[in-house]
């Protein structure tokens, strides 16, 4: 087990993330806000504009040991529900560094963390860009499966 990081090690990660989070904002343009909870310590949250949902929030939350990251993809399906999730657990197989769950009122999340130890720049580029791709590919054939009556025309 590692070492519980003590506050100036999480103040020099703190800074990691608001310095990668500054840039990632200017160099990305689906990246449309950052902003920090106030409520929640060391908690970030960034909007990022997609395609196939229209935007998709992430949450990055530091802790002492690990990078937790998450983000909220669909509420939970109306109908189909063994096929919508053996859909996102299959999905789950070729996710590398973060997994369907389900959360808060049977919500589905992706979600993910990391060990502090591998903090750095190109890790929080790969963890969001792998939330922002997954959401996108998954989110409308999820959609169809759990919300099948929606899209029928009548």
């Amino acid at each position: 087990m590692s070492e519980l990081l003590g506050e100036s090690d999480l103040a020099r990660l703190e800074g990691v993330i608001d310095s990668w989070l500054i840039h990632a904002r200017g160099e990305n343009p689906a990246i449309v806000a950052v902003d920090r909870d106030a409520e929640v310590p060391r908690r970030w949250y960034v909007r990022l504009r997609g395609e196939e949902k229209d935007f998709t929030t992430v949450w990055f939350t530091l802790g002492q040991r690990t990078l937790r990251y998450e983000t909220y993809v669909l509420p939970a399906p109306e109908e189909n529900h063994a096929e919508f999730y053996e859909h996102l657990l299959r999905r789950n197989d070729s996710l590398v560094g973060a997994h369907f769950s389900i959360g808060a009122e049977d919500a589905v999340f992706l979600r993910g963390e990391l060990p502090v130890s591998l903090l750095d720049d190109a890790e929080l580029d790969r963890v969001l860009g792998t939330l922002y791709a997954s959401v996108e590919r998954c989110f409308r054939p999820a959609l169809v499966v759990g919300f099948a009556s929606r899209f029928r025309t009548p």
